[in-house]
């Protein structure tokens, strides 16, 4: 199999269960395994970089879509695990494997999102109002203080990637929202997903709020 025509590279892989990793977002990372604790031995000795690929339980394989990250710090333990500090950059496409064993290694294709003509800005601000309204909602229903952090991002594309990336225990579903290729598309998933959220917290926040009546 070739790939002349297509800008790939080989990158080391650490499949990880239930994790679905996206540009921007950090990975804190505890390192035991001998195999892994090998590859990020090789990897701070080159540009630091690694691919990130959430491990399907359905098919016992990777994912085929994933997120490269970049290690900004780690610190060695006595016993030589490591604890790594990672960063999120750009989505990857693994193309073939180069070889599986002690770690993957995968020749791989940088992913951009598709261009558009459309601005996307209003579709961002519907997207983050449904988030507050999520938020607000929630925190009435603990009656806990919730509020979202203050470096949510502006930019619908990096909008999307944190949105995603906060949807917790849903790990197929990241990883779809991660193997879409229009920022559009994803913001308009994550409306759906949103809207049916808020709607189940509301009608729980009825109920709640009937049952204080009396």
């Amino acid at each position: 199999m070739t790939f002349s025509s297509i800008a790939v590279r080989e990158l080391p892989l650490f499949p990880l269960p239930d994790v679905v990793l996206f540009p921007g977002r950090p990975l804190p990372l505890h390192i035991f395994e001998f195999r892994y604790r090998i590859m990020m031995n090789t990897i701070l000795e080159g540009d630091r970089r690694f691919g990130v690929l959430m491990w399907d339980p359905q098919t016992g394989r990777p994912a085929t879509i994933g997120c490269c990250a970049e290690i900004l710090r780690y610190e060695r333990l006595p016993d030589d695990r490591m604890i790594v500090d990672s960063l999120g950059q750009q989505r990857f496409r693994v193309l073939d494997y180069v070889r599986e064993k002690p770690y993957r290694i995968g020749l791989v294709e940088w992913l951009e999102d598709e261009p558009t003509a459309t601005d996307l800005r209003p579709l961002g601000q519907e997207v983050r109002q449904l988030l507050n309204d999520v938020v607000r909602l929630s925190s009435k229903l603990t009656e806990q203080a919730i509020e979202l952090p203050a470096d949510v991002p502006t930019s619908p594309l990096e909008l999307s990637y944190w949105i995603a990336s906060n949807f917790r225990g849903v790990a197929m579903e990241q990883q779809k929202l991660l193997e879409l290729q229009a920022t559009k598309a994803r913001l308009e998933r994550e409306a759906e997903i949103l809207i049916t959220t808020r709607n189940h917290l509301a009608a729980r926040t009825v109920l709640k709020d009937t049952f204080k009546g009396n």
